[in-house]
């Protein structure tokens, strides 16, 4: 119910030719629930803490940003239905990180919702969701990733792995059978002649439904493989580590989420000498990695492990890129936005993070460390951490974009 107060004020408002401010309402939409929960909810504590960030430094439009969650359960077809609520609530950035597959389906549903709606837009902010298409053919100019590839990945991890002289010349590629996984069998592949090794085997397999890895582990030990390379994560790398662990496999495996909370406890001692090509070592970052991690730990009352710092640095890129967008009659002009965050550039601890106008890929460093019991920093409760090896600047680490995105830009 209006009160005589509150038209009086809103009559003002409309005399005086300002605008009731409309704050910036970021939904995320994650896994927060089923077996693959733990990536989900380590990416939801990621993003609460940027977002307390931007508030405490202003908000936008001298509003604070406000934070929807939604929980996708892990599905495409779940993840499409709490789209379509986040933008009833208002919201005109998602958020997601967990899966390439759910990850395509909030692009394209998306892409989908931008072209019916004009003027209503949304923009899709991806931590996480590190398919090729989505940068490639299914590039479109509201989806910005802030996070790696299978490309880049791979040809960070064999060139460090081959520089300590850790990879071998037999390599074993094992995989989760959707777009990111294939994605990353091909890239190893691709890498053979770099790397100077040869793919013995290659498995795809099914996502999250496999409870006993003994078999693939057999597989591997049967084809003699020095090295096993894969872009498992969440539980399908958790219950591969431990078949390892149960076989006492000592073939080196080069990952991409080794990182993962509970992969290195599980593994025991077999993970020594393992590699992890990631986005983010406090020891890597020196002085001003340490201080970035004291800050995340007293806010949230954990280090940030994984996925977690470039979900953080991405949202420090869309900060910055609302300072820079002017409020229009008090609402954030979505296209407008958009712009800004083409050019938006932050420093992290481990060098510039920037993003790339050409197919909204963010140019990174990686990091490849390998599992020791010197690292600085111990994970898991266990007396081994990440130990760093070499460290990639953005653009030692970028590949090139795919010329299968056709960019089109919106006015």
């Amino acid at each position: 119910m209006l009160t005589r107060n509150s038209v009086a004020a809103a009559a003002l408002c409309f005399i005086s030719g300002y605008a009731v401010a409309a704050p910036v309402k970021i939904a995320l939409i994650e896994t927060l629930s089923g077996p693959q929960a733990a990536s989900g909810l380590l990416y939801r504590a990621a993003v609460r803490y940027a977002v307390e960030k931007m508030n405490t430094d202003g908000g936008w439009n001298g509003e604070p940003v406000q934070l929807l969650e939604y929980d996708n359960q892990g599905g495409p077809a779940s993840a499409a239905d709490k789209l379509k609520a986040a933008v009833a609530d208002g919201a005109q950035i998602v958020v997601q990180g967990a899966s390439s597959a759910v990850g395509g389906q909030i692009s394209e549903d998306v892409r989908k919702h931008n072209v019916r709606n004009p003027g209503k837009e949304l923009v899709y902010v991806n931590v996480g969701g590190e398919a090729l298409e989505l940068t490639g053919e299914k590039c479109h100019f509201h989806h910005f990733r802030f996070a790696g590839n299978a490309q880049v990945r791979t040809k960070a991890l064999v060139a460090a792995m081959r520089g300590a002289n850790a990879l071998g010349s037999r390599v074993y590629a094992i995989n989760q059978n959707y777009a990111w996984g294939q994605d990353m069998e091909k890239a190893i592949a691709d890498q053979a002649a770099v790397g100077g090794y040869q793919v013995v085997e290659k498995t795809l397999h099914d996502v999250n439904k496999i409870q006993d890895f003994t078999p693939y582990v057999a597989k591997i030990a049967a084809a003699k493989a020095e090295t096993v390379i894969t872009g498992n994560w969440s539980n399908d790398l958790l219950l591969l580590m431990k078949a390892t662990k149960a076989a006492g496999l000592k073939t080196r495996f080069g990952t991409i989420f080794l990182d993962q909370p509970g992969n290195l406890a599980n593994a025991g001692e077999l993970a020594l000498g393992h590699f992890v090509a990631h986005t983010f070592s406090a020891e890597a970052g020196g002085i001003e990695g340490e201080k970035f991690v004291a800050d995340y730990k007293a806010k949230t009352g954990q280090v940030p492990v994984a996925t977690q710092p470039q979900a953080i640095f991405g949202l420090l890129m869309v900060a910055d890129a609302l300072k820079r967008t002017k409020s229009e009659g008090g609402q954030l002009n979505v296209n407008a936005f958009a712009r800004a965050l083409e050019t938006a550039k932050v420093r992290t601890p481990l060098g510039d993070l920037s993003m790339r106008a050409e197919d909204h890929q963010a140019l990174m460093p990686v990091v490849v460390s390998t599992v020791a019991k010197d690292a600085k920093f111990k994970v898991d409760d266990t007396d081994m951490g990440f130990k760093p090896v070499r460290v990639f600047r953005a653009d030692e680490a970028a590949t090139p974009p795919q010329p299968a995105c056709k960019m089109q830009r919106s006015n």
